[in-house]
């Protein structure tokens, strides 16, 4: 299974450099799950960026993933991960529903560099 960070989701979205990095990963819709903090960071960074159709057409993408929510035992799950980690609550969020799920977490975040379950792209 696989989990893409909202940073690797506005790479593809955007078509930017990093963006054919996490291609084959958002397209292999079987192995992919889409933590609902996810969908919240990228429609806000997008919002910003493009039209509302556009933005709702990216969303619409991410859904062909499984979506996963962020229920009071994932919260609990993120909070540890947080402290555990130093992570924020978003990356905390999506990495530990990555864990959850023994998935690999595809992300550009500098803060996760180095978490077990991790393929990391530095942000060009």
């Amino acid at each position: 299974m696989d989990v893409v960070d909202s940073s690797g989701w506005i790479e593809f979205f955007k078509a930017s450099p990093n963006g054919p990095i996490f291609k084959p990963v958002i397209e292999d819709r079987a192995r992919l799950l889409v933590p609902t903090i996810s969908l919240f960071e990228v429609d806000r960074v997008l919002s910003c960026a493009l039209p509302v159709a556009i933005v709702g057409s990216c969303l619409d993408v991410m859904h062909y993933g499984r979506v996963l929510d962020l229920t009071d035992r994932r919260a609990i799950a993120a909070a540890k991960a947080a402290a555990r980690h130093g992570l924020a609550l978003a990356d905390a969020a999506i990495y530990s529903m990555a864990l959850e799920h023994a998935a690999t977490l595809w992300t550009q975040h500098a803060d996760c560099q180095g978490l077990p379950g991790l393929s990391y792209s530095a942000k060009p």
